[in-house]
C-alpha cells in the first residue's frame, strides 16, 4: 500500500509541476521553433528513449531473461517438489491406514487367541485341581488306614504290655483273643 502511494506520487507530481510550468515555458518553445522549426521537441525525444530502449534491452534482457527463466524453474521444481511430497504423504496415509485395518485385525485375532487360551488354562488348573482332590482324597484314606493301623498296634501293646506278665506266659491262645478283643470292645 505505501510503494503504491510512493508510485502514484513519484508520477503524478511531476505531471502536476509541468503543467503549471507551461506560461513561463511558451517563451522558451517559441524560441525552440525559431531555433530548430518545430513546434515541439517531441520526435528527438522519442528517438532518445528508443535509443535508451534499445542499450537497455541489450544489456539487461539476457540477464532478465536468465533470472525470470530461472525464477520459473524454481517455481516449477517448488510446485513439483510439493507435488511429490504429496504423493508421498497421500501414499504413506495409504499406507498408515492399511497398517491400521491390519493391526485391528491382528487385535481382534489375538483377543480371541487370549480368551481360548483362557479356557485351556481354566480347563488345565480345573483338571489339576480335580487330580489334586483325588490325592488328597487317597491320602487321607491311606492315613486313615495308618493311624487305624496304629491305633490297633497300639492296642495290642497296651493290652500285652498290661494284661501279660511272666505269670502269664503259659496263657493259651484263646485266653489272649478274649483279652485283646475285650480291650478292643472297651
Amino acid at each position: 500500500m505505501k510503494n503504491k502511494f510512493i508510485t502514484i506520487c513519484l508520477l503524478i507530481v511531476p505531471a502536476i509541476l509541468l503543467a503549471s510550468g507551461e506560461h513561463e515555458g511558451s517563451a522558451q518553445a517559441t524560441q525552440y521553433f525559431t531555433m530548430t522549426g518545430r513546434e515541439t521537441d517531441f520526435v528527438p525525444r522519442i528517438f532518445n528513449f528508443l535509443i535508451f530502449a534499445g542499450i537497455l534491452y541489450y544489456l539487461l534482457a539476457e540477464k532478465l531473461k536468465g533470472f525470470l527463466v530461472s525464477r520459473q524453474d524454481g517455481i516449477a521444481n517448488q510446485l513439483k517438489d510439493i507435488e511429490s511430497r504429496l504423493k508421498l504423504a497421500k501414499k504413506q496415509q495409504k499406507d498408515a491406514q492399511a497398517l491400521v485395518k491390519e493391526s485391528e485385525k491382528k487385535a481382534k485375532d489375538i483377543v480371541t487367541d487370549v480368551k481360548k487360551e483362557a479356557l485351556l488354562l481354566s480347563d488345565k488348573i480345573m483338571q489339576n485341581c480335580v487330580q489334586e482332590l483325588s490325592f488328597l482324597d487317597k491320602q487321607l484314606e491311606e492315613k486313615m488306614e495308618l493311624e487305624s493301623r496304629k491305633s490297633a498296634r497300639e492296642t495290642i501293646n497296651e493290652v500285652l504290655n498290661e494284661n501279660i506278665t511272666n505269670d502269664d506266659i503259659a496263657i493259651n491262645e484263646n485266653r489272649v483273643v478274649s483279652m485283646i478283643s475285650n480291650k478292643v470292645v472297651a
